[in-house]
């Protein structure tokens, strides 16, 4: 059908229900927002679903969201794991827990148990919740750090992590096999309970989460040492984040804990933020504001679905806070645990920390030192989980830490996504660890420069729009795969990656060898002096994205070098 036909049969069908047909009937003298909304599916890709909300094809909305699900139930139905269930998260976003009932009861109707959480949770909860419960799948219905227009839909499997090959791709040709919104099942909610197949789940979960989580604690007696020191500021960017993040420091013992008033309860309008990422450093005006008055020694926000940790740090020498990379923040983390649980002897077998190849050089250098074996994954949380699968089937590793460059990481294996929420619980035991020895959050960052290099990474993207912006980032990207470059600047170009070819390529020797990672176009270029650089095309987005790292003798040499091999990068494109 035509987008035009599309919006009619919306407009006329007894299927939709008053609102939407209300709402579409606002739109139906607007050409163009009838072909936005209409011209295509709302994709289905390898991470779920993700869109702005409103009625249509391309967006958002109950019937987008049953019919994805009817999709999933399909191929769980085929994998013989109707009578394992599905376990359902949501969090403070518009239409949030109506997108979580639709699917779960699209999945009673299919005679596959629901198990829904009764109010807001993190990401990773669901991610322990689904094993906990012996779950084959999970749903969060979250658009993470998104506008507040958006929504999204994640889908999970039997162990924790988001959907991965082949599954992922299966799932997805069993959502675009339902064509027809008339053969999607749903059922009425109080039947659904009656039969068994609607289940609340809430602080059972929370509890056995938080045993969990405290699990990953090494030294608690020094948190009790500094418990009346340290000063915490936090907020939860309106999300999920604020019970559990409050609850686990609480129990830990951290007593001067100040959560950002404004931005403590679920809002989904996001009214004090322009855009809800701690990345953002503007999303951090009210905590630093917050923390500049309490003197406080940390101040930490995780985003909406509390899955990503963002931190500044007091520098007592300048009396201003300092801002941390998700590299710097998990690094940081990182070499804490790993020197800690030596020290301790609590350091496993086999021992192995997990990242992904855009995610800083410093990670190997931290890891070597503890003889701790670094593995490299491709981007993307769900390939980390996916690692700690294959060491418990194998035997092969024991997981200690993982993390990457996007305000990532996961201390322990209680879930298999990344978890501020544990981010945030280690990051204050190593910083009352910093207090208890006299130094801030920001001097151990500068050790950690002195000891092991002052790693710098950055990005640069490139925006293009439309189907002829999709070919110029299709023409970038074979121009670098056909002829490598042999240098970028000052640097040389030692090896060469290419995921989509599974290929290697020693410059100077021309010797190759397999990539030994799944297939994905993706371009890596390992450089002199420790740098690198990588390009890959955004999978939610229409940008080309760059990726690199330098390593500096100095924070002004490493901010030098960046800046330098960026406009290098520049001249190739």
């Amino acid at each position: 059908m035509s987008y035009q036909e599309e919006f009619n049969f919306w407009l006329n069908d007894a299927y939709f229900d008053e609102d939407t047909k209300n709402e579409l009937l606002a739109i139906r003298n607007d050409e163009k927002e009838i072909e936005d909304r209409f011209y295509k599916e709302l994709e289905f890709g390898t991470g779920g679903l993700r869109g702005v909300i409103g009625a249509g094809t391309n967006r958002m909305n109950i019937y987008t969201v049953r019919k994805a699900t009817q999709g999933l139930a399909n191929y769980i139905l085929k994998q013989g794991g109707k009578e394992k269930g599905v376990a359902i998260a949501y969090d403070s976003r518009r239409k949030s827990p109506e997108f979580a009932d639709e699917a779960a009861l699209c999945l009673a109707a299919n005679g596959i148990k629901a198990y829904v959480f009764d109010a807001l949770r993190p990401t990773p909860e669901l991610s322990f919740a689904l094993r906990k419960l012996g779950c084959i799948s999970g749903i969060v219905i979250t658009a993470s750090h998104n506008p507040p227009e958006y929504n999204g839909y994640k889908a999970y499997w039997e162990d924790g992590a988001q959907v991965t090959a082949p599954k992922d791709k299966e799932i997805i040709t069993e959502v675009k096999n339902v064509t027809d919104y008339h053969e999607v099942k749903t059922m009425d909610k109080e039947e659904a309970i009656k039969a068994g197949l609607y289940q609340v789940i809430g602080a059972e979960i929370d509890d056995a989460y938080m045993e969990e989580l405290k699990k990953q604690i090494i030294h608690p007696e020094i948190i009790k040492e500094m418990a009346d020191d340290i000063k915490i500021v936090y907020s939860p960017f309106h999300g999920t984040g604020n019970v559990p993040v409050r609850r686990i420091l609480s129990e830990l013992g951290f007593k001067h804990v100040y959560v950002v008033p404004e931005q403590e309860l679920p809002d989904p309008d996001f009214t004090t933020l322009d855009y809800p990422n701690p990345e953002d450093p503007k999303a951090f005006t009210l905590a630093l504001k917050l923390a500049k008055e309490k003197n406080a020694d940390i101040v930490l926000a995780t985003d909406p679905d509390a899955d990503r940790l963002g931190i500044y740090a007091l520098d007592t020498k300048s009396g201003e806070y300092v801002s941390f990379t998700g590299n710097m923040s998990g690094m940081l983390i990182a070499e804490y645990i790993l020197r800690e649980r030596t020290a301790v002897g609590a350091m496993p077998e086999n021992p192995a920390l997990v990242t992904t190849i855009v995610t800083t050089n410093m990670a190997k250098a931290i890891s070597d030192d503890y003889h701790v074996k670094c593995i490299e994954v491709l981007t993307g949380f769900k390939y980390i989980g996916e690692q700690i699968k294959w060491f418990e089937q194998s035997g092969s590793n024991h997981y200690v830490f993982g993390l990457e460059e996007s305000y990532g990481c996961l201390a322990g294996t209680h879930a298999r996504d990344k978890d501020a929420v544990v981010a945030v619980m280690c990051l204050c035991e190593m910083a009352a660890w910093c207090k208890k020895h006299g130094k801030t959050v920001w001097d151990q960052m500068l050790d950690l420069y002195e000891k092991y290099g002052y790693f710098k990474e950055t990005q640069y993207a490139i925006t293009l729009k439309g189907i002829e912006g999709s070919r110029q980032i299709a023409a970038i990207m074979d121009k670098l795969r056909n002829d490598p470059p042999k240098e970028f600047g000052d640097w040389k170009v030692l090896e060469f990656r290419d995921y989509d070819r599974n290929r290697i390529l020693n410059m100077e020797s021309g010797e190759e060898r397999e990539t030994g990672l799944p297939q994905s176009n993706v371009l890596y270029f390992d450089l002199t002096d420790d740098s690198w650089c990588c390009a890959r095309p955004s999978g939610t987005e229409p940008k080309l994205k760059f990726y690199m790292g330098v390593k500096g003798n100095s924070l002004e040499d490493a901010q030098e070098k960046v800046e330098k091999l960026t406009e290098a990068l520049k001249a190739h494109i």
